[in-house]
């Protein structure tokens, strides 16, 4: 008999106990929130679907199946032994993707020797203090906060909160930062532009923040994230005119005041991750990184050895 799971596309009626799931974890990663789940849904095609207080998640990724861990709270392995078991009615090898640290000490305690781990080192999360990010002081910061200096004194700029008036804009800023970059990026940019599409026509309904920067009026930059556990912001996107010295410094900088402002508890800024592209990977370590939210895929080791 088929296992008596009701998987269905994301939408955005789902977001309410997908939240209420998503707090329980509380987790820094990038893969639990909703607005991911919702923005990126074109690329992975994932399912959805609740097991008690937690959620199961069915996606693709490489062309192949793969579920996500279980997160939530409660009991860890009736969701488990669901998946699995569905997993076999489909005939799919039993693997789970974004396994934090956390979440493998967690499936060990369940399930001894049972996975065998391989870690996913391109979708390692960068994982910033919010504190840093808003003065770049110190030694290993003082490029940006020297190149913030230079923007601030050569240019009539301000950064205001990214309203849906201000989207319009964006899009405009989008499509020619897609054009400029599509072959360095390549495949990423029209799924990346896609998932920007996405956030910006639910941009309410998903809870979404950001801020835009413009030069005399005009959009130079602009970025969305949320709020994924208690002390992180999760920034989705950051876009910005390379030709403007100090543009992404001063979008990175000036979005990280904003949300310490909005949000008392904030502590982290999660940058995502550098999708295994070089260029993106020396960004993001040039803003010093507190650490690297490692993740794992973890395989159910019947299926490694049949």
């Amino acid at each position: 008999m088929t296992p008596e799971l009701c998987f269905k596309p994301v939408t955005l009626c789902d977001k309410r106990w997908v939240d209420e799931i998503v707090l329980a974890e509380n987790s820094p990663s990038a893969d639990f929130n909703f607005g991911n789940i919702y923005i990126w849904d074109k690329r992975y095609r994932q399912l959805i679907c609740r097991c008690g207080d937690r959620m199961l998640t069915k996606l693709r990724y490489a062309g192949k199946p793969f579920f996500v861990f279980p997160i939530g709270s409660g009991p860890l392995r009736p969701a488990v032994e669901t998946l699995r078991a569905f997993a076999a009615f489909k005939g799919y090898p039993f693997c789970l993707r974004g396994i934090t640290e956390k979440n493998r000490a967690e499936l060990e305690a369940e399930y001894p020797g049972r996975f065998v781990y391989e870690e996913d080192t391109d979708n390692a999360d960068y994982i910033y203090l919010a504190e840093k990010l808003s003065t770049y002081a110190g030694k290993s910061l003082h490029g940006k906060k020297n190149h913030c200096n230079r923007f601030e004194a050569e240019n009539d700029w301000d950064f205001v909160p990214l309203t849906r008036e201000l989207i319009p804009g964006c899009l405009d800023m989008l499509d020619l930062w897609s054009e400029e970059n599509a072959e360095r990026l390549d495949k990423s940019v029209s799924f990346e532009h896609d998932a920007v599409v996405r956030a910006f026509a639910a941009y309410e309904r998903l809870s979404l923040e950001g801020g835009v920067l413009r030069v005399g009026g005009k959009i130079v930059g602009f970025t969305v994230g949320e709020m994924t556990s208690r002390d992180t912001f999760d920034v989705h996107f950051e876009k910005a005119e390379g030709s403007i010295n100090g543009a992404y410094p001063m979008v990175c900088r000036e979005l990280t005041r904003m949300m310490m402002a909005r949000h008392p508890s904030l502590v982290y800024m999660n940058r995502e991750d550098d999708m295994g592209l070089e260029p993106l990977r020396r960004s993001k370590l040039s803003y010093k990184p507190e650490y690297l939210l490692k993740k794992y895929t973890a395989r159910w080791i019947d299926d490694e050895t049949a």
